[in-house]
């Protein structure tokens, strides 16, 4: 995640020297991830924003790893830090963060209308807007179109579909000297990437979500063990031992180098897979992810990111202002065009420009729309350790200590015990 700096708007800069004399620019702190490009592109519109303005953006990077920005993002407000203004979140954050942001409801009353709904209640904490979208996010299932047409074999529909046909090709590719091709890539290391992952396994399964909306622990079921048990099996077979270390990037370097038939990712490694140094370029194409059985449903974690204004932050009018210009209708556009990062402006989803350099974009907005959310509305400020404790005894399934059954037997007993009376 990345930060930028504002100051006082263009007028009252020119107030402030007409009566005051000169006067410095504010600089605004903004903290955001590393994640693809993100800096790249952040410091493009962080140099048009200071022009425009006078003020300065002082971009604070973070780990692309969500958990490590969260871990980090709390020691700071909890300290009431004043040195960051500005901080990217993600979208589970909000319940947990709350009270350490601004509600943005009254300076963003002018565009917030033109947000999806759905994300923008996302934001919403007891009637306080705590954050603004900057970008939406639901994952997909990337194949290699040249290898499946070389096979004469179709897109999966289904879990087992997508392990046969990922054993075939790769099989097959190997022979013919391909040695270092892999199956299917996914993010298996223990942090929240494989919460998605895992999720998107047991949902697609009838397996339920981990915690339901009225506070049902479903985690311990036959089916959310049998979809463990399948992703189990994989490891070794169509994905290395080594996904169980993979995030995000990780996965991307394995797919963009040309050494995976399928991959699970956000839409930000479209744009980088279509790029000038990709060994992928014009070669794949994406889907959505397979699902247990016909009949099942597709699922896809809802991610997604924002931009909130810490509560201690001594500049919050500039630093709205950075959070305005961020996620408009112009930066917005760029960035779909760009880094194919999905907006949360409805209106762009029809934009030509965007479908011209992104003609997945479209076709990506009914699989967001249609998205998993993770439990943390339910869960609220203990959801990072219900994360923790899924991602964990997925984990562990995975790695081989001890069954599926079994490590969902034990969470169960220690989301049980976190819940206590009520969530």
């Amino acid at each position: 995640m990345k930060k930028f700096a504002l100051s006082l708007s263009v007028l009252g800069v020119a107030v402030a020297i007409a009566v005051a004399g000169p006067i410095r620019a504010a600089e605004i702190s903004f903290a955001a991830n590393t994640t693809g490009k993100n800096v790249e592109f952040l410091n493009k519109q962080r140099a048009i924003f200071e022009k425009e303005t006078g003020n300065q953006v002082k971009l604070v990077t973070m780990p692309s790893s969500s958990s490590e920005q969260f871990s980090q993002y709390r020691l700071w407000l909890a300290a009431g830090n004043k040195d960051i203004d500005v901080y990217q979140t993600d979208v589970i954050w909000a319940p947990q963060l709350a009270d350490q942001f601004i509600d943005l409801k009254d300076a963003t009353k002018d565009v917030a209308g033109q947000f999806f709904p759905s994300i923008i209640a996302s934001q919403t904490v007891n009637g306080r807007l705590v954050a603004l979208p900057l970008f939406t996010d639901a994952p997909a299932l990337f194949y290699r179109k040249d290898l499946l047409e070389k096979y004469g074999k179709l897109p999966p529909k289904t879990w087992d579909e997508m392990a046969a046909t990922a054993k075939d090709v790769q099989d097959k590719e190997r022979q013919a000297g391909q040695k270092d091709l892999w199956g299917y890539v996914f993010q298996g290391n223990s942090y929240e990437g494989l919460t998605c992952n895992a999720l998107e396994w047991v949902k697609s399964s009838g397996g339920g979500q981990i915690v339901e909306p009225d506070g049902t622990i479903s985690i311990n079921n036959e089916k959310a063990a049998a979809a463990l048990e399948r992703a189990k099996g994989w490891i070794g077979t169509i994905s290395p031992p080594g996904v169980l270390a993979y995030q995000e990037e990780e996965s991307r370097g394995v797919w963009q180098t040309g050494n995976a038939v399928f991959m699970r990712n956000w839409p930000y490694a479209y744009s980088l897979g279509n790029g000038s140094d990709s060994a992928v370029k014009g070669k794949f194409d994406v889907m959505t992810l397979p699902v247990a059985a016909a009949g099942d449903k597709p699922s896809s974690t809802l991610g997604g990111w924002n931009l909130a204004v810490s509560k201690y932050s001594e500049k919050q009018e500039a630093a709205i202002a950075l959070v305005k210009f961020l996620a408009s209708k112009d930066v917005q556009k760029a960035r779909a065009i760009e880094l194919s990062n999905l907006p949360t402006l409805t209106d762009l989803y029809d934009d030509k420009d965007v479908a011209a350099a992104q003609p997945f974009m479209p076709n990506w907005k009914p699989i967001f729309q249609d998205a998993v959310p993770r439990p943390s509305a339910t869960a609220k400020v203990k959801y990072n350790e219900v994360s923790s404790k899924f991602w964990t005894a997925v984990h562990n399934t995975l790695s081989g200590s001890g069954s599926a059954a079994e490590n969902l037997e034990l969470l169960e007993a220690d989301l049980t015990t976190l819940k206590g009376d009520a969530w």
